[in-house]
């Protein structure tokens, strides 16, 4: 039986950070929290920040535990059966017993993007994921195929560093590659060499964390000229061009719907360059619409959903209302 004071929490686990949000079922935020990343990948504590979120965001409410209704956990890395062994301790909570669903993050990405609608949705930041979800419910993700659109921050920076170490570079890069050394304290490229030989860092999750870090460097170089940094972004802006097209084929209607989430895919020259790529398309008219709602508000909607919630006009103006519903 429905009470008036039932609640659900949707969890948006990403790389690098977790939000937890807690609402009741006519859609009224009750908390938000953010915590360390939720990716075991990315993480070692990944289980103790998903814990402390959600205890943090039920105080936060005054609800009892038995008010939960239900738990709605976007999990990125979750990409196969086999990750449940390290996913389901996520959301394992003392006292919680309500039905806990999980999905990789983007899905719970598009459910706020579209709201549940046809569409795709490209993700590019800590990591890179497309999903389409087809006009007869299906979901198709890029990766079913075998694809991936190498278009991560970490994966930009990685291949300025090597077309930088490569020494294919001129003379519009030389502000680029300062900022490069910067990075990496390092006062030469000689010196880059040499740091670069011996692995860069040694442990893979801190590597990979200075080289996310970099991103927005190169996509500003882009921005403003560097023929490296535009080399860098149009060879990822194509291959997620491909994975585009790739999901697009499924659908029935000739225009499709398409969003952007990530701090990558959403920098300047990213979305001027990759809107120019999708105009051009081969298999649809793409139609590129702006997120309706941030991740989190994707899993609060996708556990209402579960729970045969109607998600009518009022429950997301409600969700919307709340600062942490904007994407």
């Amino acid at each position: 039986m429905v009470h008036s004071d039932d609640i659900v929490i949707g969890i948006d686990g990403g790389g690098t950070h977790t939000r937890v949000m807690i609402s009741d079922l006519a859609g009224n935020v009750l908390s938000y929290v953010e915590k360390g990343g939720a990716s075991i990948r990315k993480d070692i504590q990944a289980k103790r920040n998903v814990h402390e979120a959600i205890h943090e965001a039920l105080q936060r409410t005054g609800s009892e535990l038995h008010r939960v209704r239900g738990i709605a956990a976007g999990i990125a890395g979750y990409d196969s059966e086999s990750d449940l062994e390290w996913v389901e301790p996520l959301t394992d909570v003392d006292g919680l017993s309500c039905p806990r669903w999980h999905i990789n993050d983007a899905v719970v990405a598009h459910y706020g993007a579209l709201l549940a609608q046809p569409g795709i949705v490209v993700i590019s930041g800590t990591g890179s994921i497309i999903l389409a979800i087809t006009e007869d419910g299906r979901s198709i993700r890029n990766y079913d195929f075998h694809h991936y659109a190498a278009s991560a921050a970490r994966f930009i920076a990685y291949d300025a560093a090597y077309e930088t170490l490569a020494g294919n570079t001129d003379e519009t890069d030389a502000a680029f590659v300062r900022s490069m050394l910067r990075h990496w304290e390092v006062v030469s490229i000689q010196d880059f060499e040499k740091l670069g030989r011996a692995g860069f860092l040694n442990d893979r999750r801190e590597r990979d964390k200075k080289f996310g870090q970099f991103a927005p460097a190169v996509t500003e170089a882009a921005l403003q000229g560097s023929s490296t940094a535009k080399r860098v972004c149009d060879r990822a802006i194509a291959q997620i061009k491909v994975g585009v097209e790739l999901l697009a084929a499924s659908f029935s209607e000739p225009t499709v719907a398409v969003t952007f989430i990530g701090s990558v895919v959403n920098s300047p020259y990213f979305l001027d360059r990759l809107g120019d790529h999708l105009a051009s398309g081969n298999n649809k008219r793409y139609r590129i619409v702006k997120p309706c709602c941030s991740p989190v508000t994707g899993a609060v909607l996708y556990a209402m959903n579960r729970l045969n919630v109607p998600l009518h006009d009022d429950l997301v103006r409600n969700l919307q209302k709340s600062v942490y519903s904007v994407s």
